[in-house]
């Protein structure tokens, strides 16, 4: 607990070998919170993706396990944030989340395309 407490807390400075450890804000330590924890949302979700595939997904015999490995999340009406989020809610929103950086990636890259051309 002291050492998770130490690294939203402070910020690390190392200069010819010595360490310096600065406090910071409480609003820097709280963007550092909130990314540390997305950061094990998004593996966390992951790994449940990859246990849900181990468990339903049969791989036919002589077939490409690469090609098949995929759960279906489909909810897009936007992010919402309720005073508790369940954890299914959090993988809901974490899906969002996903499908609309794809979503904005490939239309600019169309677009994109699109300038390319002309």
């Amino acid at each position: 607990v002291e050492a998770l407490e130490k690294a939203l807390c402070t910020r690390t400075t190392i200069t010819h070998g010595e360490t310096i450890f600065s406090p910071v804000n409480a609003r820097v330590a709280n963007n550092v919170r909130d990314a540390f924890v997305k950061g094990i949302y998004g593996r966390m979700f992951i790994w449940i993706v990859n246990k849900i595939n181990e468990a339903i997904y049969k791989l036919p015999e002589g077939g490409n396990q690469k090609k098949h490995l995929s759960i279906g999340v489909l909810d897009i009406f936007g992010f919402e944030a309720f005073e508790k989020n369940s954890f299914e809610q959090m993988c809901i929103n974490y899906c969002n989340e996903n499908l609309q950086q794809f979503f904005v990636r490939h239309i600019f890259k169309m677009e994109q395309n699109e300038y390319d051309k002309e």
